[in-house]
């Protein structure tokens, strides 16, 4: 028992460690989402939300050779021949995706060559913390997270409201591959310091090929969960235009900033389940956690809830009074989410990929035809109203999965007083 309760006390440090992080990394992605919709308007800042999400499109196909199994080969094998082939596969994936998105929408050619080169960017900086992240580098991954997004926000800050003001979709471009471009050498320099030795010829090969079958499984599930979150912009776009999606992604992004609390849970939880031996010893503290970020999570969408349509216009401007509806209909599956997440990491962690696809697979299902039918009608009501159903349903299939596996239904995610009692007391003894 005192074992249990000195992992449990060490393992809340970490995620509140992990959790500053994200709201630190939240707040300064608040202020880009500011920034872009009060100097950009409602067209420029979902021009800017369609580039993002074509830029994470091509990131997550990346992660057929990469992704989270670059943090769970990282401890078996060295960072070298992980990186390598992660990096060619990224060079591919970026250049035959650029291409894909010029035959398939109507872009510019200036578009086009400034997704090839920020995705390039983001992808190698992406490998690159994921890597250190698997050797337990959290305090670096953590530095490298924040100053991203906060050279990011400083910049277009510095670009809007400067006295040479440069207030155009282009400069969120320059800006980003300065924000990524520099944490992206700071990254090479700590992975040059690490000991690892370069690796060749059969070796390389080997573990291209583990890394391929694994990434297989583990990553599926990432691109359905994408295609679920983001899929709603693409209808609103061709339904209502630009100016549509950027007052949906305004809600989105202040839903969705919530998450920060599960997420911050469930990757502290993803490594330790990788790094344990004893995958069944680590249920009770990963309920116990999961049950705090669920009250923690509730608590903060019924605070964003509760914000009026005025403080909406008066913080982004009159056009985004709108994204108040959204808010509230994504809250229902924003707070089923802190669920979600933790099962989703604890089934990656013990290495059953096929669960977590499945429940993103099921998800997809309700998504698609949602959109189809309540975006024409209902616009980004429908879009919001679309994600919640989606949520719903592959956060019930998760949690069916996991009283299969562990005998833990949806109650034991349900916090009480013990919880927090417990978790305040490790957390001031320590």
């Amino acid at each position: 028992m005192p074992f249990i309760l000195s992992h449990l006390s060490a393992m809340v440090r970490r995620i509140l460690h992990n959790f500053a992080t994200r709201l630190a990394t939240a707040l300064l992605s608040f202020a880009i989402v500011w920034l872009t919709a009060r100097y950009l308007g409602a067209a420029g800042r979902g021009a800017v939300s369609l580039f993002v999400t074509d830029c994470a499109v091509l990131l997550l196909f990346i992660g057929f050779l990469g992704g989270s199994s670059l943090i769970y080969l990282a401890p078996k094998h060295s960072i070298w021949s992980l990186l390598v082939p992660a990096y060619v596969w990224a060079t591919v994936v970026c250049t035959a995706g650029t291409a894909a998105v010029g035959l398939l929408r109507q872009v510019s050619w200036p578009y086009l060559g400034h997704l090839w080169g920020l995705s390039l960017v983001q992808a190698f900086f992406t490998i690159n913390t994921l890597l250190l992240l698997g050797r337990k580098k959290d305090g670096v991954y953590n530095l490298f997270t924040v100053l991203q997004v906060a050279i990011l926000a400083g910049l277009l800050l510095l670009a809007f409201t400067g006295s040479y003001s440069w207030r155009a979709v282009t400069t969120y471009y320059y800006a980003t591959y300065l924000a990524y471009g520099l944490p992206l050498i700071l990254s090479w320099l700590v992975l040059l310091r690490l000991p690892d030795r370069w690796e060749a010829g059969h070796l390389l090969r080997a573990t291209t090929r583990e890394l391929a079958s694994n990434s297989r499984g583990a990553h599926f599930s990432n691109i359905l969960s994408f295609i679920n979150y983001r899929l709603s912009y693409y209808f609103v776009a061709h339904y209502t235009g630009a100016r549509a999606v950027g007052v949906l992604s305004v809600g989105v992004a202040l839903a969705e900033a919530i998450w920060l609390i599960p997420r911050s849970a469930a990757l502290i939880q993803y490594v330790d389940l990788v790094h344990a031996t004893d995958k069944q010893a680590q249920v009770a503290s990963t309920l116990r956690v999961a049950r705090l970020s669920v009250l923690a999570t509730v608590l903060a969408v019924l605070v964003l809830c509760a914000l009026p349509p005025a403080v909406l216009v008066a913080v982004f401007g009159p056009e985004f009074g709108a994204s108040r509806p959204v808010i509230l209909l994504l809250a229902p599956g924003v707070a089923i989410m802190a669920i979600n997440m933790i099962c989703s990491s604890y089934f990656g962690g013990i290495g059953q990929y096929r669960v977590n696809n499945l429940a993103t697979t099921l998800g997809l299902g309700v998504t698609i035809p949602a959109c189809w039918l309540l975006i024409p009608a209902f616009g980004i009501r429908g879009a919001a109203a679309a994600n919640t159903l989606s949520y719903l349903a592959s956060t019930a299939y998760l949690v069916w999965s996991f009283k299969q596996t562990t005998g833990a239904g949806l109650r034991a995610f349900l916090p009480s007083f013990q919880d927090v009692k417990m978790a305040l007391s490790k957390q001031l003894s320590s």
